[in-house]
């Protein structure tokens, strides 16, 4: 008993110097005497393994190899922004929360966007449990055991935290930290890693904890996300998760008017320079959580909160040369080949110009100078020509009239800006883009291949179409340069599971034109089976919420095309779902038009489980209670200010029983 006291002393006196150390810059101890104290934590943990705790300050130094990340789906999904550019585009939005909100007050909060690696943390009982990665929003990589060596995520919490919640956060690197990495870089006669947003991303992903354990990487943490927090806004979040051991910027403010918000962005658009960290913008808010419930969400982001972006950085530099990319639709992409230059930390060489009505806007010509910025500071653009100073060599730039791949001849839809391969079937870039596709993890989400992975497999002549997938076989791939039995193995378990994927996925996987994530789960809500969809009329596609002339179009082009229709028989006799688990053509409509909210915790069902039975009996899920929400489905430590604003509003609370009854009668 006194060495486990002794134990978890030593381990408590880390954390709260950890603590003083990196959150506070308050050290009490000398880094000597920290290091003494964590070597006869060590020893003693080596000595006595009954008394591991994977929260120990000794995980902090890593040790831990993940040869493979786990998918794991976020709890609460991680939205994307909404962004912005002007101020005018932003009284825009400030109107709109102002229709939303009636008569009501409101306030803003205004944070720094850090530039790095999105995160998500739970914590259950004062403890770290996981750390996800942002991925696609809905789910994402399982990085815990990287986690745990950043010295600014605390393994253990102090004061009233929660007892289960979780906290998205931005990993960074520092430029003084990323300047001391390359210079050892370079010394070690490595080549310097370009910039610190790229850097940090992929320090996550290292398989060896111990060396992301040497970089020196900060999580800042922005943003609460559970049922219980007991915290009424954004700003009282940012304090409390303060209070309980994060690592939270004094930066951010509280706004009462837009003309606060102004001067906020107006200080940082000239001071941004001067901190010791990247930023791209500031994120504005609405304060108060019961607020952003009303609001609510888009598909892709919140009502309640916009990203402001500042000017991207911009540089000089030579077209010297276009090129043509071939997209999966058979869409041809022209891309311009610059002289390398140097721009947000990262060299660019290449820029997508779009299309030719693009290039024509531009007056574009081969040798010209030409301004390159990065739009929404990611991908490389061409925003300007210095055409004062056009070279008398310079030459101009006639668009293809053939495919650069297969030699087809292009056209280019009325009305369109686009051109298009239509030799889909025969045309190399297009059959491999097809079939990632369909192996993409919004689409089939295949465990086991990759884009790479399909690219060799296309290459060895063992696929030629997605149907091909299902005949792999295991002395085939081992037959492959890098492919070992064991990976071998994984991908044909992969492929066979995906046979068990829901047909809105099997839809959106087989690549139609127009027919995205979103359309292929209305289609199937509206036809319960791909027979159904195949011989439903223009007229009859189109009344389906968000299908115009030009999704029906599409639909009924790729169902006239009998390749398709066979390529479809293939893969049904290999047992791919094409039907919902209706048995007719007409989904069950026990639930439409009835809005749903659900939260707590569930004892039979998975908060997606009952999304999931929602949505195929023709209901639909919100995310916040409103005077159009038909049902509270509540759990396990229901919100309270979702049960209170339900009750206001006299919308029922049912509970997971209640609900089970009502779709099974």
């Amino acid at each position: 008993m006194e060495i486990k006291e002794k134990i978890n002393q030593l381990r408590e006196a880390l954390h709260e110097h950890n603590y003083l150390y990196y959150i506070s810059d308050n050290p009490k101890i000398s880094d000597f005497e920290f290091d003494q104290m964590l070597k006869t934590l060590l020893e003693l943990e080596d000595q006595y393994p009954e008394f591991f705790d994977s929260n120990s300050p000794t995980q902090r130094v890593g040790g831990g190899v993940t040869k493979h990340f786990k998918t794991l789906v976020h709890q609460y999904p991680m939205y994307s922004l909404s962004n912005t550019y002007s101020k005018e585009e932003l009284l825009q939005w400030v109107g709109r929360i102002e229709k939303a909100l009636g008569d009501e007050k409101f306030e803003f909060t205004c944070e720094l966007k850090y530039d790095g690696a999105s995160i998500s943390l739970t914590y259950e009982s004062g403890k770290f449990l996981r750390g996800v990665t942002r991925g696609d929003g809905s789910q994402g990589d399982d990085v815990s055991l990287n986690l745990r060596t950043i010295p600014t995520i605390p393994l253990e919490l102090k004061g009233d935290y929660p007892d289960l919640f979780e906290i998205r956060g931005e990993i960074v690197l520092p430029f003084e930290g990323f300047k001391a990495m390359n210079e050892q870089r370079i010394k070690q006669g490595e080549e310097p890693f370009m910039n610190p947003r790229n850097t940090a991303s992929g320090s996550l992903k290292l398989q060896d904890s111990r060396l992301l354990a040497k970089r020196p990487l900060e999580c800042f943490l922005y943003g609460l996300a559970g049922e219980e927090l007991g915290v009424s806004s954004q700003m009282v979040g940012l304090e409390k998760a303060r209070s309980w051991g994060f690592k939270v910027p004094d930066t951010a403010i509280l706004a009462s008017t837009v003309e606060e918000v102004f001067r906020y962005l107006d200080y940082w658009d000239q001071n941004r320079f001067n901190l010791p960290y990247d930023i791209d913008g500031v994120v504005i808010k609405i304060n108060r959580f019961d607020q952003q419930e009303t609001l609510g969400y888009t598909a892709k982001s919140p009502r309640w909160a916009i990203s402001y972006k500042f000017q991207a950085e911009r540089a000089l530099t030579e077209l010297e040369s276009v090129s043509y990319q071939v997209g999966r639709t058979g869409a041809i992409t022209p891309v311009a080949n610059l002289t390398p230059v140097l721009l947000s930390g990262t060299t660019v060489k290449r820029a997508s110009l779009h299309n030719a009505d693009q290039i024509e806007k531009l007056t574009l010509r081969i040798g010209d100078s030409v301004y390159v910025e990065k739009g929404g500071e990611i991908i490389p653009k061409i925003v300007g020509v210095d055409s004062e100073n056009r070279p008398p060599q310079s030459e101009e730039i006639i668009f293809i009239s053939h495919c650069p791949e297969c030699q087809s001849e292009l056209i280019k839809e009325e009305g369109g800006a686009q051109h298009y391969c239509t030799n889909q079937y025969a045309c190399s870039p297009q059959i491999v883009g097809k079939i990632q596709h369909f192996i993409s993890r919004k689409a089939m989400d295949i465990d086991g291949i990759g884009n790479e992975t399909v690219v060799l497999l296309f290459q060895n002549h063992l696929i030629s179409n997605i149907a091909d997938l299902y005949h792999l076989r295991r002395n085939e791939l081992l037959q492959l340069e890098r492919m070992a039995d064991k990976s071998a193995v994984k991908l044909l378990k992969g492929i066979d599971d995906s046979k068990n994927k829901p047909f809105a996925k099997v839809l959106f996987g087989l690549g139609i034109r127009y027919v995205g994530e979103t359309i292929a789960k209305k289609l199937v809500k509206a036809f319960s089976s791909i027979d159904c969809i195949k011989e439903a009329s223009w007229e009859e596609l189109t009344e389906v919420d968000e299908i115009g002339d030009r999704i029906a179009d599409s639909l009924l082009d790729f169902f006239n095309d009998q390749r398709n229709i066979l390529l479809i028989e293939r893969l049904r006799k290999q047992g791919l779902q094409f039907e919902s688990k209706d048995e007719n053509c007409i989904t069950k409509t026990l639930l439409n038009d009835k809005n749903f909210v659900i939260s707590g915790v569930f004892k039979t069902i998975s908060r997606e489980g009952l999304k999931e039975k929602i949505e195929s009996m023709g209901g639909t899920v919100v995310g916040s209670v409103s005077a159009k929400t038909n049902f509270l489905v509540a759990g396990d430590g229901i919100g309270p200010s979702k049960k209170i604003k339900a009750e206001k509003l006299g919308i029922p609370i049912i509970d997971e029983s209640t609900f089970l009854d009502m779709i099974n009668p």
